[in-house]
C-alpha cells in the first residue's frame, strides 16, 4: 500500500475535531504516519510515474480537500529544493514543507538584509514544520526557507475565517523585522518563476480538485442507488454528466503530468498544465451544478457528506486568478506559432 493510500484512509477516519471538520493538527499527523510525506521526496520532481504523483493528489483530495491542499504545497517545496539546491535532508525525515506566496496590502520585501511585510493565504500555519517564503528585492524575486522555530509568535492562524477549507488554517504571517541570516536563500533571484516549474505546477491542485470531484460523484451516485433514482431519466443524466467531468479532468490531468513532469519539458509545455487546470475548474463547476440538481436541498444539511466537500471546492477552484490565467493563455498560445500548432492545429 502507498502512503497516499493510507493516508487517504487514515483521513476518511479522523474525527471532526475542528471547527469545520478534521483540525489541521489531525490531517498533519495522518499525512505524518502514512509516509506519504517521505514518498513526496521521489514524486515531487521528475518522477519516474508523473501517473503516480496525480494519483496520490487525486487520492488525498478525495478524502480530504485541506488535507490535499497542505500535501500539494508539500509536494511544491519539496520540488522548489530539488530545482534550487536546499536542505532536503528534513523532508526525508517526514519534516511537513509548505510555500507562501500571497502577499496582502504589505508586500514582503527585504531591506538591509531583513524581512518587511507580511504573507497572506498561509496554508498549514497551524501544521507546517519548514516554511519557503517569497520576499522581493532590488534583484527580483527571492525564496527563502524558514523553520518553524523563527516565525514562532508570528503566525495567525485564527485569522482564516472562510466557509471553505477551514482545515488549512491559511491564515497571516508577520514577517516584519525577521533577519535574512535565519533562512536559506533558495537559487537565484527569480529563478522561482522560471518555466515550466512556475505556472507549470498548476495541475498538481488541479488533481487535488479532481479528487474532490469524484468523492463527489461517489456521494451522488449512493445516494441515488438508496433512493432507487439511479435509472430515473433525468438523474441517469446527470450523474452521467458528472461521471464524464471525472474522467475529462482525469484525462486532461495526465497529459499535464507526464508533459510537465518528464526531465526534459521545456517553458512551453507549462501551457499544457495551465489549460488541464482551467478545463478541470470548468468541469468541477458543471459537476457541482449536476449534484446540486440531483440531490436537492437535503444536500445543504449541515453533516451531508456533500456539504463540506462543496463548500471546499467552491473556494478552492478560485486559486489563484484563473480569470487572468486563462487570459494570459490564450494570449500565449495566440502569439506563438508552435503552440498555435499544438493547441489549435
Amino acid at each position: 500500500m502507498t502512503g497516499a493510500k493510507l493516508a487517504a484512509q487514515l483521513l476518511l477516519d479522523l474525527p471532526d475535531d475542528g471547527p469545520d471538520g478534521p483540525s489541521g493538527p489531525s490531517i498533519a499527523r495522518a499525512l505524518r504516519v502514512s509516509g506519504v510525506l517521505e514518498e513526496a521526496v521521489d514524486l515531487a520532481h521528475h518522477p519516474r510515474e508523473p501517473l503516480a504523483l496525480m494519483n496520490a493528489l487525486a487520492q488525498l483530495g478525495q478524502s480530504s480537500l485541506s488535507a490535499g491542499r497542505i500535501f500539494e504545497g508539500h509536494v511544491n517545496a519539496v520540488k522548489l529544493l530539488n530545482l534550487h539546491g536546499g536542505p532536503i535532508r528534513p523532508a526525508k525525515g517526514g519534516e511537513l514543507y509548505g510555500i507562501w506566496g500571497a502577499d496582502g496590502p504589505d508586500p514582503v520585501h527585504i531591506h538591509n538584509g531583513v524581512l518587511q511585510g507580511q504573507k497572506l493565504f498561509a496554508s498549514g500555519a497551524d501544521v507546517l514544520d519548514q516554511i519557503i517564503v517569497t520576499a522581493r528585492s532590488d534583484r527580483g524575486l527571492n525564496l527563502i526557507l524558514f523553520p518553524r522555530k523563527v516565525l514562532h509568535g508570528r503566525l495567525f492562524p485564527h485569522e482564516w475565517q472562510v466557509s471553505g477549507m477551514t482545515s488549512t488554517a491559511s491564515g497571516r504571517c508577520d514577517l516584519n523585522g525577521v533577519a535574512l541570516s535565519d533562512g536559506v536563500i533558495l537559487g537565484e533571484p527569480d529563478s522561482y518563476l522560471t518555466e515550466p516549474h512556475f505556472h507549470g505546477g498548476v495541475w498538481r491542485y488541479a488533481a487535488v480538485q479532481m479528487g474532490a470531484m469524484r468523492r463527489l460523484t461517489m456521494i451522488t451516485a449512493d445516494q441515488l442507488r438508496r433512493r432507487d433514482q439511479v435509472k430515473a431519466p433525468l438523474q441517469a443524466m446527470r450523474l452521467h454528466g458528472m461521471i464524464t467531468a471525472c474522467e475529462t479532468a482525469r484525462l486532461w490531468l495526465a497529459q499535464a503530468a507526464t508533459t510537465v513532469e518528464r526531465s526534459g519539458a521545456t517553458p512551453s509545455d507549462a501551457q499544457a498544465a495551465i489549460l488541464a487546470r482551467l478545463r478541470t475548474a470548468q468541469e468541477a463547476v458543471a459537476l457541482l451544478g449536476l449534484m446540486d440538481q440531483a440531490l436537492g436541498a437535503a444536500s445543504f444539511a449541515t453533516g451531508h457528506p456533500a456539504d463540506r466537500i462543496r463548500r471546499d471546492l467552491g473556494l478552492y477552484l478560485r486559486q489563484a486568478n484563473p480569470d487572468g490565467m486563462a487570459l494570459a493563455s490564450t494570449a500565449s498560445i495566440a502569439a506563438d506559432t508552435n503552440l498555435s500548432t499544438r493547441w489549435i492545429g
